[in-house]
């Protein structure tokens, strides 16, 4: 499913000629409207004739496939700037022991890791997004003014469902005591509007101190009548909250797309 607002017009445009919507004198505003409208409909029709899990899982393969072609092209683009890199900091490395290979190696793997954490999050958040979408084609992401202080000036909620403010995170493994900060202000505002803050996270962290975070994180949920799902129930939430296991699909995907030996 490609959202369709972080397109640019001609990307658009090719993109409703696709699908069969006529994009003559329409404004960017008005193709996006009849664009989402067009994959509404899909969606309801789908269900209606009980194809909505085939549907649904054709959609997050498709969003696998080009989630894996984009991280390829940026992972091998990487690898080929770093051959012209200035390698002389391999002297530390093998003064603390490690050799140039396994040091070359290491820089290889910090600089294509940060792409794969980056591609891995974005994949499952949208993924997740799709299933909540196949049980409320209404639901969509929201911007809320910050009515409790001046910065930002909006909170983002990541998809609306009717009174559900639902936050997707695939893992958050930050140790910052700011986030706390931003996060309090963030659920306050959400729910000065009536809406029910609710946090989803597929992966908790491992490190103690962004557990510390995660724990106070739930805290603040809690104080506003919120939900908070990491883990297990993260995903139960998604399986129970849209009548998808998400999980489920993304294995099936994963055997046949990477299967563990065995």
């Amino acid at each position: 499913m490609i959202k369709i607002e972080r397109l640019k017009k001609a990307e658009l445009v090719s993109y409703c000629e696709e699908i069969g919507i006529n994009t003559s004198g329409k404004s960017k505003d008005i193709l996006i409207e009849e664009a989402v409208e067009y994959g509404n409909n899909e969606i309801n029709k789908a269900i209606k004739n009980g194809n909505g899990l085939s549907l649904l899982t054709k959609k997050i393969e498709a969003l696998a496939e080009d989630y894996s072609s984009n991280l390829d092209i940026k992972i091998q683009g990487r690898k080929e700037e770093m051959k012209a890199d200035d390698n002389s900091h391999y002297l530390i490395y093998r003064v603390l022991g490690i050799s140039q290979e396994e040091g070359r190696l290491i820089d290889e793997y910090q600089n294509t890791g940060r792409f794969l954490y980056k591609y891995a999050g974005s994949f499952l958040e949208e993924a997740a997004t799709i299933c909540l979408k196949f049980n409320n084609t209404s639901g969509s992401k929201t911007l809320v003014k910050n009515n409790q202080g001046t910065r930002p000036k909006t909170f983002e909620i990541d998809f609306l469902d009717n009174n559900d403010a639902i936050e997707i995170k695939w893992r958050d493994a930050t140790t910052d005591g700011d986030h706390i900060t931003k996060e309090h202000t963030r659920v306050k505002a959400i729910e000065s509007y009536g809406y029910t803050p609710i946090r989803v996270m597929f992966y908790y962290p491992q490190r103690e101190q962004a557990k510390k975070i995660q724990e106070t994180l739930k805290t603040i949920y809690d104080g506003v009548n919120g939900k908070y799902f990491a883990g297990d129930d993260a995903w139960n939430f998604i399986a129970e909250h849209s009548g998808y296991d998400l999980k489920k699909i993304l294995v099936d995907i994963a055997n046949k797309r990477t299967p563990i030996d065995e």
